[in-house]
């Protein structure tokens, strides 16, 4: 071996020892109770959190929650909806059910006609809000709309990913509106809604082809409109 030269497997070792390390896989992203609690230390009690569930689909109504979580007994495990199973959303329903102060309310399809959905969920949020046995001082809504809740409002883009109370919220909504929707699919047999929530599917278009709409549909959207021969109202999401 000539003198200075490395032996071969000490040569690939500081090979790979100059290697670029790959960047390491970011922490998810999950909600907290710090902005509750800073309000807290403000003097501001109690504190909800709002959301909604159902703006995207054809048919059903958009559901709204407003939470108020107890700060000594936060269930475990709250998340946004959208990342958490069906199995999972409804344990911690019935945990938060059984720990929080919990309120619903409902934006039907005629008022999302006359509306629009935008509208009709921000109505909805807000009559969830007041429908807490409790008024608060403050709500976190998901979004970036304020509502007309009776108290002050600070809306949140993904407040369901940053906030407890508001991830608390989106779960209620959720499985709420997720059991309505299988209760209808067994009022309207054909069309499917307890496996795919009234969202816009194949099995959905089929059954819209076949069946027409029903009383539960939104005639004001483009493909409803267009199965009833009608002019679907401007999209005002």
């Amino acid at each position: 071996m000539p003198f200075g030269a490395l032996p071969r497997n000490m040569g690939d070792m500081s090979r790979r020892l100059a290697a670029p390390k790959l960047p390491l896989e970011e922490e998810p992203v999950r909600p907290t109770f710090r902005r509750e609690r800073r309000a807290m230390k403000r003097g501001i009690w109690p504190v909800a959190g709002c959301d909604e569930a159902g703006r995207g689909p054809l048919a059903g109504p958009v559901v709204a929650a407003a939470v108020i979580l107890d700060p000594k007994n936060i269930p475990r495990g709250l998340d946004d909806s959208k990342k958490l199973l069906p199995e999972r959303r409804e344990a911690l329903y019935a945990r938060i059910c059984a720990t929080a102060q919990v309120a619903v309310a409902f934006g039907p399809p005629a008022r999302i006609d006359r509306d629009n959905i935008r509208q009709a969920s921000l109505w909805a949020m807000a009559r969830a809000v007041r429908a807490l046995p409790e008024k608060p001082k403050l709500v976190f809504v998901d979004g970036c709309d304020r509502i007309d809740a009776g108290c002050d409002c600070e809306p949140v883009v993904s407040g369901d990913a940053l906030i407890l109370t508001v991830a608390a919220a989106s779960i209620v909504a959720k499985v709420v509106r997720d059991r309505l929707m299988v209760r209808l699919g067994a009022a309207h047999p054909g069309y499917g809604f307890e496996r795919h929530m009234g969202y816009s599917v194949p099995e959905h278009f089929n059954a819209l082809a076949r069946l027409g709409p029903c009383a539960h549909h939104r005639r004001s959207l483009a493909p409803i409109a267009a199965a009833v021969g009608g002019t679907a109202a401007p999209d005002d999401s």
